[in-house]
C-alpha cells in the first residue's frame, strides 16, 4: 500500500489577515498497488506533456492552485478507475484551542490531523508493506516528531508483518504527491469557499471526508 500526503489551507490564526483561511485540510492517496500508483505516474506525465509543456512552456509539476479545471479534468480522464481511494479531513480552524494556536501547538495539531486520518484506512489489507509520502516542507527536527508520533500510533493497527516506511520527498520529483495536492485543493476549495466545480469530478473517489471540530 502506498500512501500520498498533502495538505491545503495554513495553520495561521489570526483572522484579520485577508490570507488566513478559515479552513486546514489533510488529503491522503491511497493506493493499493503499485499498479495504481503508475497510472498516477503516467497520468501526471502525460498530463505535463500534453498539456502544460506542449508549447514550449516547462512546468515541473501540476499544482491545485495554478492548474485550470480543464487540465485537471484531463488529468482524471486518464487515472486508474479503481484500485486506489481519497480521504480528507477539514479542520474549524474557529474552535482550535488556544494552546494549539502556538508554534508549538500547531506542530502537535497537524501531527494528530495526519494520525487522525491515517486511522480511517484499514491498514489490515495493507499488503506486504505501507509506505507513507509526504512532500519535504517540515526541517529535521519536524520530520523526526512526526515519524516518531505516526509509526507509535500505527503499529498496532498494521498486520504485525507488514513494515511501515515514511518518507519525505520533493513534489516535483514525485507524481503521487502532485495528484494528492490536486485533490486535496478540491476539498479544499469545497469547504473553504464553496466552490465544487473540481470536488465533484473525483466526489466517487472518497471514502471518507469528515470536518473535525465542526
Amino acid at each position: 500500500m502506498i500512501i500520498f500526503l498533502d495538505e491545503s489551507g495554513d495553520l495561521g490564526f489570526d483572522f484579520s489577515k485577508p490570507k488566513t483561511s478559515r479552513k486546514f485540510v489533510i488529503t491522503l492517496l491511497v493506493c493499493e498497488s503499485t499498479e495504481a500508483m503508475e497510472g498516477f505516474r503516467r497520468s501526471v506525465r502525460r498530463t505535463l506533456k500534453n498539456k502544460l509543456n506542449a508549447k514550449k512552456k516547462r512546468s515541473q509539476e501540476l499544482k491545485g492552485t495554478n492548474t485550470s479545471q480543464p487540465v485537471k479534468e484531463y488529468f482524471y480522464r486518464h487515472v486508474s478507475a479503481d484500485g486506489w481511494q481519497l480521504y480528507s479531513v477539514i479542520l474549524n480552524k474557529q474552535r482550535v484551542y488556544e494552546h494549539l494556536q502556538t508554534k508549538q501547538g500547531k506542530k502537535k495539531l497537524y501531527n494528530f490531523l495526519a494520525r487522525f486520518l491515517l486511522e480511517k484506512i484499514d491498514l489490515s489489507k495493507a499488503g506486504t508493506t505501507v509506505n507513507l509520502i509526504l512532500d519535504r516542507c517540515k526541517n529535521k527536527e519536524e520530520i523526526k516528531d512526526f515519524n516518531s508520533y505516526v509509526e507509535n500510533h500505527l503499529q498496532g493497527l498494521l498486520p504485525l508483518a507488514v513494515p511501515l516506511f515514511i518518507t519525505h520527498e520533493f513534489s516535483h520529483n514525485n507524481p503521487g504527491l502532485q495528484a494528492v495536492d490536486l485533490f486535496c485543493w478540491g476539498f479544499y476549495r469545497k469547504h473553504e469557499v464553496y466552490d465544487e466545480e473540481w470536488y465533484q469530478v473525483y466526489r466517487s473517489a472518497i471514502t471518507y471526508e469528515g470536518e473535525y471540530l465542526k
